[in-house]
């Protein structure tokens, strides 16, 4: 964290999200085809597809192998509703079907020892044998669950408020760290949807809940103006951070906005979206920290 601190208008680290869970650094060997370089934070994903899900260990095991290279490991959930074991997602309007609550179901979720509260446990339970191995190896994690929450597309989202998908982010917190998980940097993240930069707050769990403040670039290429001071405001002294974009910032776009510690380009988009001459730009700006340059002395880098 006080290394990300650090980087706050000086520097930013490239990143990549990888997958799909069977392949997990498909996408950040495609960075160095394009480039030479390595992306100085790596993404990988739980899932939520029985693939998915038989191949997390995978993705853990790539997460130890991009530390130990000298890039930062992150990892994002996503998750079905609580109690439907596996899922797709499809894409449209409804992207993962079957995955919406009604209002009464999302009480039930945040209500200690209700069903569907205890059927959500057993999901993040999951997830704690993957923490362990990264703790027990002394590796720190950026975590980004329940993401896009102010967006309504899968169950978590849309709901804003003290009793909304904030309380929800809380309550994984809470329960993951009572299983000893010191490791975990919390990623808060919100999209960059038109009109509602000054509605992200609603959605934002605390302080003592979230560590990186982020934002998911998708309605346009790069944030506007509204939306960076927006997240900088929720953020105050923390670091912010682009979780996803389709584009690679170029040097331009970035000076214009020099808070953002770090940027992560999904998966396929890196090519579907992007030309080589773009892909370079971004990793070729003095400013942008790839593998080899992540410097965390607390760590024995």
């Amino acid at each position: 964290m006080s290394y990300l601190g650090e980087l706050t208008g000086r520097h930013m680290l490239s990143g990549q999200q990888d997958g799909p869970n069977n392949s997990p650094a498909q996408w950040e060997q495609k960075v160095h085809d394009i480039t030479g370089e390595y992306p100085g934070m790596w993404g990988g994903d739980f899932g939520f597809s029985q693939n998915d899900i038989g191949n997390r260990q995978k993705v853990v095991d790539q997460a130890k192998k991009v530390w130990s290279a000298g890039s930062i490991p992150a990892m994002t959930m996503h998750a079905c509703r609580p109690d439907v074991a596996t899922c797709d997602f499809e894409g449209g309007s409804d992207p993962v079907k079957g995955s919406r609550l009604s209002d009464e179901e999302w009480t039930e979720v945040l209500t200690d020892g209700a069903p569907l509260n205890e059927d959500y446990k057993r999901k993040l339970d999951q997830f704690v044998p993957y923490f362990q191995q990264l703790k027990d190896a002394g590796i720190p994690v950026l975590f980004r669950p329940l993401h896009e929450m102010n967006e309504g597309w899968a169950w978590w989202g849309g709901r804003s408020g003290e009793n909304g998908s904030a309380a929800l982010f809380r309550l994984t917190r809470d329960y993951l760290e009572s299983q000893g998980f010191d490791n975990i940097v919390w990623v808060w993240n919100v999209k960059d949807i038109d009109g509602q930069a000054a509605r992200a707050a609603d959605f934002y769990p605390g302080d003592d809940y979230a560590d990186l403040v982020t934002l998911d670039a998708w309605w346009h290429d790069f944030p506007t103006d509204d939306w960076y001071r927006a997240v900088r405001d929720i953020a105050g002294d923390k670091p912010i951070a682009l979780a996803e974009v389709g584009k690679v910032p170029n040097p331009s776009a970035m000076a214009s906005q020099p808070e953002w510690a770090y940027w992560s380009v999904w998966t396929n988009y890196l090519v579907d979206h992007n030309t080589g001459e773009e892909v370079k730009a971004g990793y070729y700006d003095p400013r942008v920290l790839n593998r080899g340059e992540v410097d965390i002395p607390a760590a024995g880098r």
